[in-house]
């Protein structure tokens, strides 16, 4: 059960410096028609799309961005079928645990995590806090949570119990919101109604990963959303964040990552390469 729900406080992550380098995660696949990707894309035209998260390595401490899948809900029988089996959807997962295979990889310790951001609470990105110490600072838009908790129920899109059945600490923000120097949260609703992307500043070069705001380059570069709107009317919302994030693919030094794009570059190559 989660242990406590608050509002995030100034400067209250355990990070010190600041954002030295991004680590892209590639946790599984999910066949996904390109409709749901890409409003007025094509319902008969399946991708293999990645199911990604990210490691924002500071000069001390990290923060994960969304986990993947539950892979203990995902390997058993009875789970799979509720969740992640469906007559058009599945939950593809490599053997192992690509996470935590991932972090080690990456040449982090679960000991040094600050903070968990999740985009936003379906179930393809809340599974990582199995993963995670008890007591972990959780940041989700305070939107997410109220919806997480109404009572949500389509069971092939949220597992409740990833988020409400962890042992962690629910930080809640309202809108953008700057979470150390370098990293903020930026409010694109309308996926859900509290969706939130990641903007990461490094020496150089800014990243925004768009999580479910831009599944594709294609949402960007023709400023159409995805076909899937989590709540009836919220199809402006999605508009304009993806206008938003689109506006700022075209600035200098800013690159905004789709998060579930299979030619995007990021989700391609290993990380290190």
């Amino acid at each position: 059960m989660v242990r406590t729900v608050r509002d995030l406080g100034v400067d209250e992550l355990a990070l010190a410096g600041r954002p030295r380098r991004l680590v892209p995660f590639v946790l599984g696949w999910e066949p996904i028609p390109e409709s749901i990707s890409l409003r007025g894309g094509d319902p008969a035209r399946f991708l293999l799309e990645p199911v990604t998260a990210a490691a924002v390595v500071f000069d001390e401490g990290w923060v994960l961005v969304d986990g993947g899948f539950d892979l203990d809900r995902v390997r058993d029988p009875e789970q799979r079928a509720a969740h992640y089996d469906h007559a058009n959807y599945t939950a593809v997962v490599p053997p192992g645990d690509a996470l935590a295979e991932g972090v080690a990889g990456a040449g982090l310790a679960w000991a040094s995590l600050a903070a968990c951001v999740v985009s936003h609470v379906h179930l393809d990105h809340t599974g990582g806090l199995r993963l995670v110490a008890p007591g972990t600072p959780v940041v989700l838009q305070r939107r997410e949570w109220t919806w997480l908790r109404s009572g949500i129920g389509r069971r092939e899109t949220v597992v409740v119990d990833d988020v409400l059945g962890a042992d962690v600490e629910v930080l809640l923000v309202d809108g953008d919101t700057d979470l150390a120097p370098g990293l903020g949260v930026l409010d694109t609703r309308g996926h859900t109604p509290g969706h939130q992307s990641v903007r990461v500043d490094m020496p150089g070069r800014a990243v925004v990963l768009a999580c479910d705001a831009a599944d594709l380059e294609r949402n960007l570069t023709e400023r159409t959303p995805c076909g899937w709107v989590g709540v009836r009317g919220d199809e402006p919302d999605a508009q304009r964040s993806v206008d938003r994030l689109a506006d700022l693919a075209g600035l200098p030094g800013v690159e905004v990552w789709p998060g579930h794009d299979p030619a995007w570059g990021p989700w391609m190559r290993p990380p290190g390469d």
